[in-house]
């Protein structure tokens, strides 16, 4: 029996298991999806070792990024986004672990949000810098949105969160939320703290967060009349592009 799976900490809000277990069962696939919820990135060989059937992961909060130290190479997409959360496992003669990683957030992404632009949504304001984050400035970018990062604390390129002016939240029409703030097992009261009360039908929030669907990142934006979207479909579509990674000669 072959198996995949998915690495990251804490993983109670993961769909992905039985997502996948119910494609392998309804289409007669003898394969096994197996979550592994490990704090560090440096528990992977013995999963491994343990696993010799694995034929591929994906890769969520926390280790998007860490697991970059463990592969052989990347996708030329991986390797713009500096990010990836889809790994293939080939074995050798001798059974050795070759990994190579890919990105499939940045095509879940554009193929959801793409349909909802208009045409005076040419900046975006992307709430966190990790690894998710990475992937969808990437994404923004080929659509031609001009992308601003907003991070607790200013660094680098990002501003921090009081740091956004009336000026901004004007100009940046779009906002994708990606912090776990909100989602299942990060506290689902929670929400980043932007100006709510200046956001209008002009705007367009997504939240890559798809549980809860519905988080109050989102039921603010609603509130104030803005489009919103959540990251279930989002998900899905990654899901089916991990797949077609894992499977492709």
């Amino acid at each position: 029996m072959k198996k995949y799976g998915i690495i990251g900490y804490p993983l109670a809000q993961s769909a992905s298991p039985a997502f996948f277990n119910k494609k392998f069962a309804d289409e007669g696939i003898d394969a096994q999806y197996i979550p592994f919820e490990i704090e560090s990135t440096g528990e992977l060989p013995c999963i491994l070792e343990e696993h010799p059937e694995l034929q591929g992961f994906n890769v969520t909060i926390p280790h998007k990024i860490a697991i970059m130290q463990h592969l052989e190479g990347m996708s030329d997409g991986a390797k713009a986004i500096n990010a990836v959360n889809v790994v293939k496992v080939m074995r050798d003669a001798d059974g050795k672990a070759h990994l190579w990683g890919y990105n499939s957030d940045v095509i879940g992404f554009t193929r959801s949000i793409e349909p909802l632009l208009k045409e005076h949504h040419k900046k975006a304001l992307v709430l966190g810098t990790g690894g998710a984050s990475k992937a969808i400035i990437y994404a923004l970018e080929q659509l031609g949105i001009e992308c601003l990062s907003v991070s607790r604390t200013a660094k680098g390129k990002a501003i921090a969160y009081s740091d956004i002016t009336p000026e901004i939240m004007e100009s940046h029409t779009v906002i994708v939320n990606c912090t776990p703030l909100g989602m299942v097992g990060h506290g689902v009261d929670q929400c980043p703290d932007i100006p709510y009360p200046l956001i209008n039908d002009r705007h367009l929030l997504y939240d890559i967060v798809y549980n809860p669907e519905n988080t109050l990142f989102l039921q603010k934006g609603a509130a104030q009349g803005a489009k919103t979207k959540s990251g279930y479909e989002m998900w899905h579509l990654q899901a089916i592009a991990s797949w077609e990674i894992w499977n492709q000669s």
